[in-house]
């Protein structure tokens, strides 16, 4: 697909940017190499400020965690990184997360689960799982999850988990999240090329995250391909409308509405995987991103916005 009309100079902008820091070679380097680069084009696009937040890190048992603490915080949001369950941690998504905690002034947890390819599935939903149901024990509600790209599967793989549990979550709010095992449909076909995220990219990261073959009727791997979608709490995803990902996002807000739920599907014109980064150089993105902390704050606050 040419996408001259549909994005705009300052995307492009932010798109020849994270490739001066990220290869289009990327995924063939040394997972320590492919890390390494990613951390620094997140830093590069860190904007430096001082928030106005108490903001400290702790192991919740083994997994790493960071805290950021609006001084009257509304609810807690467990927010999961981006990364393809390969790349990512507390570093790489700080500015996003201390953004999210100002604007939605809610406490925002940033877990650091266990990455792969040295942890396999489930050792990424396993330790999700586990910050959650600590959350649970530690924060009072409401209690909200989040989380962008590999992220927002895991926030959905949990949420899916939890309804078997007394643990009460108020909504979840998943950006630009992978949810799916099926690459056949029609956005992965159209934006099998699309700028910062491939059809290709896709097929690596769902791979890597496992020991053999892919499971694809495992709701803690691909929570679209779970078989009950009630009970689920109020949802809202965003996708970037110049992404392979795009109908995983139509069709889990699809399924959760069809089975009785609330959901509502955001597809941001214009825009491109990664585009939290963007908040700060792009409008539409910046725009977006006030849409997700206006959606986070509300579902905290047991109002459904739409």
């Amino acid at each position: 697909m040419i996408y001259d009309s549909e994005i705009d100079k300052e995307t492009w902008a932010f798109i020849e940017k994270t490739k001066s820091f990220y290869s289009d070679e990327l995924l063939s380097y040394s997972i320590e190499q492919q890390r390494l680069e990613y951390n620094q084009m997140c830093r590069a696009f860190d904007t430096h400020r001082q928030y106005e937040l108490i903001i400290k890190t702790e192991e919740w048992d083994t997994i790493p965690v960071r805290i950021y603490e609006p001084q009257n915080s509304m609810g807690t949001l467990i927010y999961f990184h981006g990364g393809g369950f390969v790349v990512g941690d507390l570093d790489s998504h700080h500015d996003v997360c201390a953004s999210l905690a100002e604007k939605s002034q809610l406490r925002v947890v940033s877990v650091a689960y266990s990455l792969a390819p040295e942890h396999k599935h489930p050792a990424q939903f396993n330790d999700a799982y586990h910050a959650v149901k600590i959350a649970s024990n530690t924060y009072p509600e409401p209690l909200i999850v989040a989380g962008d790209s590999a992220g927002g599967n895991l926030a959905a793989c949990v949420c899916h988990s939890l309804r078997s549990t007394d643990i009460n979550l108020s909504g979840q709010v998943l950006i630009y999240p992978s949810l799916g095992t099926n690459m056949d449909s029609k956005s992965f076909i159209i934006h099998s090329n699309a700028p910062l995220l491939s059809t290709k990219d896709m097929l690596y990261y769902k791979k890597i995250r496992c020991e053999n073959d892919v499971p694809e009727d495992d709701a803690t791997f691909a929570p679209l391909n779970d078989e009950d979608f009630s009970n689920l709490p109020p949802t809202i995803v965003f996708t970037a409308a110049c992404d392979p990902l795009v109908d995983d996002g139509e069709k889990y807000c699809e399924k959760i509405t069809n089975s009785g739920g609330l959901a509502k599907w955001i597809n941001e014109a214009g825009l491109v995987h990664g585009y939290l980064r963007a908040r700060s150089e792009v409008a539409r993105a910046s725009n977006s991103f006030e849409r997700i902390a206006f959606a986070a704050a509300s579902l905290a606050q047991k109002k459904w916005p739409y």
